[in-house]
């Protein structure tokens, strides 16, 4: 018969098979040892867990994405838009994420959809198209101000996709266009200043030197001979029409005064 020391000794050993355990290197367990929290996380490699003296709770230190569903969030300039975030965040301290709240990833999705409305709803809707670094960096801020009790460090936030309504697409679309033909109604503005003032600078020259406005006249005539056109323009200078007018007013003056003395 076997012996009762023979048997003992085997229960004894498959407890101890039992109560070996292997935690990855990303893993961490926490163990509870007559319902009260060891102070430190075990892991990673070999550990032993007496139950049902111990329960272990493994938890996983590497980065998690959460994706927030999208949120229906009115701007501050009373515009209803729909967003949706992606969150990445990790476990910093394995006990807290375990003692603290009850399950740390359900917790961090709710809190990120509630600050998500309540930041966006502060912005405009310039600044939530515009400034979304900006706003990631704020939304981080703040969900990793109240996750880092529970031992969870967020990482990144990002906002992920804005949907606008069909009117509000083309009212920005209108905007924009309108923003563009300002734009090209300055720049076009601004040159003809420019060539104003250089037009100018030239008359100056000109002024200066007679002779220049012959070689320009020349310039063009060579330029015309160039295209193979058979027009020939001829500048008439508008002196020469000043003085015909005057010709022409003295002539009819004197021609009144011989009229009125017979």
């Amino acid at each position: 018969m076997i012996d009762i020391t023979t048997v003992f000794t085997i229960i004894v050993i498959i407890y101890l098979l039992s109560s070996i355990k292997i935690l990855r290197e990303y893993e961490r367990g926490v163990i509870f040892r007559l319902g009260r929290v060891l102070p430190q996380a075990k892991g990673p490699g070999i550990i032993l867990v007496f139950a049902p003296i111990d329960r272990i709770v493994r938890v996983s230190l590497r980065i998690d994405t959460l994706e927030v569903p999208a949120q229906d969030v009115v701007t501050r300039d009373n515009v209803t838009v729909k967003v949706n975030a992606v969150i990445y965040f990790r476990v910093i301290d394995p006990r807290l994420a375990v003692v603290e709240v009850t399950n740390f990833l359900y917790a961090t999705s709710q809190l990120a959809q509630t600050t998500l409305r309540s930041v966006l709803g502060e912005v405009e809707l310039d600044e939530l198209l515009s400034q979304r670094e900006k706003l990631n960096v704020r939304l981080q801020s703040i969900l990793d101000q109240h996750t880092s009790p529970w031992g969870v460090k967020v990482t990144m936030v990002e906002v992920k996709q804005v949907d606008l309504a069909e009117q509000m697409i083309r009212a920005i679309a209108r905007q924009a266009e309108a923003e563009r033909e300002r734009r090209a109604k300055i720049i076009h503005a601004e040159g003809e200043y420019t060539a104003a003032e250089k037009l100018a600078m030239a008359a100056e020259v000109i002024q200066r030197q007679p002779a220049a406005i012959q070689l320009r006249y020349l310039q063009t005539l060579v330029e015309i001979g160039q295209e193979k056109n058979t027009t020939i323009v001829f500048p008439l200078p508008v002196d020469i029409i000043s003085s015909l007018d005057r010709v022409l007013a003295r002539l009819g003056g004197s021609e009144g005064t011989k009229s009125s003395h017979p």
